[in-house]
């Protein structure tokens, strides 16, 4: 038997980490033909853009750094939204380490702080680039009014409830804001803090005084709607134009009413926003009219039926839908198939209340969830909108907007490409 220790030593190859390496590689080449995010870069390209370039100094001509692709930015936020991603550090991650991501961005570099204001800054433009995506939809006629579906989805705030504080509360939150903007100010001296850190110390300061000062305006302006009987108005000091709405789960949160329009077939096919409204306020009733409004707003048009859940069976809006010719196919609210308080005797609340009985009407309504509900659930699970990180209504639209514009993107990428 031979000796163990007189046999050869085996050669194994480890891992070498500190010996330099020379890459080369072709960006271009990393993504399929029909991978999502050259899909949507291309589309993307056919879009008219100059909106987002609105008030750019950096032009040819004059000194300056030049601004980024207002193109890559979009296409970046799109495909994020896409993929399920709603934050802008987690896209700044991403562009480092996923292949598509550094596709879209290419040999340039985006921070966060760039994405975030890229994606709340531009609401006009992105409200034009929303209608005039319709536009072009309508005109290769694949876009049809016939059939439209509306409601309502409720979008978690950046905000927490106990954030929302009463008058008396708020005012000592001022004051708490002012002593504390006070004392920062005090320290612009102080030799260990850099100018930096006194700037960003300074800025936190103010935006707590302006949000404290926001929420003070909001409740004065929510207490003089209401009643002695009724409990004091509060707002929140994180996001003042958030409110507490009953969520799908039955819990009260502090959110944004998200309202979309969807149009479509009843037996299937793309799906295409046409609306879009967002709202502090709880109720989807009364929204009918407004919806109407926007969707003639972006389109020109209006549509020749609109499905609503009963939510929605606000009268004045049944009887403006049936002067403006459209058909409304509402769920008629139980109460009032009992005869209850909301009974009238008008012709076209009659009407839509015998139009629902009918056979063909319960046909055609069943195609509302598979229209508007399916597309909140696309929405919710696939675009991650089912939480925002940004405050306020304006940039909650903003939001709303990409989210919209992504998911007809999506759905129409083909036909517009053809």
């Amino acid at each position: 038997m031979a000796d163990e220790s007189q046999k050869p030593k085996p050669r194994v190859a480890e891992p070498q980490r500190r010996q330099g390496v020379i890459r080369f590689e072709m960006p271009e080449d990393t993504l399929g033909t029909t991978h999502p995010a050259r899909v949507l870069w291309e589309v993307v390209g056919m879009l008219e853009l100059s909106a987002l370039l609105r008030g750019v100094k950096a032009v040819d001509g004059t000194v300056g750094r030049k601004t980024l692709s207002p193109r890559m930015k979009l296409t970046l936020w799109l495909y994020a939204i896409s993929t399920g991603v709603g934050s802008a550090r987690e896209i700044a991650r991403l562009v480092g380490s996923d292949d598509a991501y550094r596709w879209i961005v290419g040999d340039l570099e985006v921070g966060p702080h760039t994405l975030s204001a890229f994606r709340v800054d531009h609401g006009a433009a992105l409200d034009e680039l929303m209608t005039d995506l319709l536009a072009s939809l309508m005109h290769k006629g694949v876009l049809s009014l016939d059939l439209v579906a509306q409601d309502g989805i409720r979008i978690r705030a950046a905000a927490t409830a106990p954030s929302f504080r009463r008058y008396e509360s708020l005012l000592a939150c001022r004051e708490q804001a002012a002593l504390h903007l006070k004392a920062v100010l005090a320290q612009a001296d102080d030799p260990e803090i850099t100018a930096a850190q006194q700037a960003a110390r300074e800025a936190g300061a103010r935006d707590f005084w302006r949000r404290v000062e926001e929420a003070i305006s909001t409740v004065a302006e929510l207490q003089k709607t209401r009643k002695p009987s009724d409990k004091p108005a509060r707002a929140s000091t994180t996001d003042a134009e958030a409110r507490v709405m009953k969520m799908a789960d039955g819990g009260f949160r502090p959110a944004y009413n998200i309202r979309m329009a969807t149009a479509g077939s009843p037996l299937g096919g793309p799906r295409t926003i046409v609306g879009v409204q967002v709202t502090n306020l709880g109720s989807d009733m009364g929204s009918i009219t407004p919806m109407l409004d926007e969707i003639h707003r972006r389109t020109g048009q209006l549509p020749e039926t609109l499905l609503a859940d009963a939510n929605h069976a606000a009268h004045g809006c049944v009887r403006a839908a049936t002067e403006a010719g459209v058909e409304v196919l509402i769920a008629v609210p139980e109460r009032t198939r009992q005869g209850g308080a909301q009974a009238d005797d008008d012709a076209a609340i009659v009407a839509w209340r015998e139009r629902m009985e009918t056979e063909e009407a319960k046909k055609l309504y069943r195609a509302r969830a598979s229209l508007c509900e399916l597309m909140n659930a696309h929405l919710r699970t696939h675009h991650g909108i089912d939480h925002v990180l940004v405050r306020g209504l304006a940039k909650v639209t903003c939001v709303a907007l990409l989210a919209a514009i992504t998911s007809n993107l999506l759905q129409h990428a083909a036909t517009l490409l053809g």
